[in-house]
């Protein structure tokens, strides 16, 4: 890339990332907090107006062959979603991108995948949606999860799939 391109590429608040052997452009306005253990990079994504709780979107890598199967994954994500007492609807569907196998999912509901396996209490959070994607790389599966208020992740919707159709192998141009 030539540098003036680069130039404007970081001066629109846009930034290219990479994770194995994966590349993908990180959405303006999302602030990267950085990477921290199995996390390639954790975006804090703003509120929308009337919402209390700003989103998170986090790209995770386990690490080549690690992390669980794109079923397996998907269907953890559905279990963190319920309506009513019961597993929220998800649609789930797959596509391509750049050559590279994706399987998305979206729900919402009550939310209660917030904390972690070191979490000791489940908390749980109502009105709130999932834009989930898995992207299979050469390396392995890089895994995007996107949550927050219903409102605030229904005004990023674009640029989190701008975000999903920016993934590209390293190597391409």
């Amino acid at each position: 890339m030539r540098l003036w391109a680069l130039t404007a590429l970081l001066a629109g608040g846009l930034c290219a990332e990479t994770v194995a052997g994966l590349k993908w452009t990180s959405p303006e306005g999302w602030k990267n907090e950085g990477s921290r253990p199995m996390r390639a990079a954790t975006y804090a994504v703003p509120a929308a107006g009337g919402d209390q709780d700003r989103a998170e979107c986090v790209v995770y890598f386990f690490g080549a062959g690690q992390g669980g199967s794109v079923e397996a994954n998907i269907e953890r994500w559905k279990g963190q979603f319920t309506n009513a007492g019961k597993t929220a609807e998800a649609k789930v569907q797959k596509r391509t991108v750049h050559g590279l196998p994706v399987t998305t999912i979206e729900s919402a509901g009550e939310y209660s995948g917030m904390g972690g396996p070191m979490a000791t209490e489940k908390t749980v959070k109502a009105g709130y949606r999932l834009l989930g994607a898995i992207v299979e790389g050469p390396v392995g599966n890089v895994f995007m999860k996107f949550v927050g208020p219903v409102k605030t992740v229904e005004e990023n919707r674009k640029k989190f799939e701008a975000m999903i159709g920016s993934f590209a192998p390293e190597s391409s141009k």
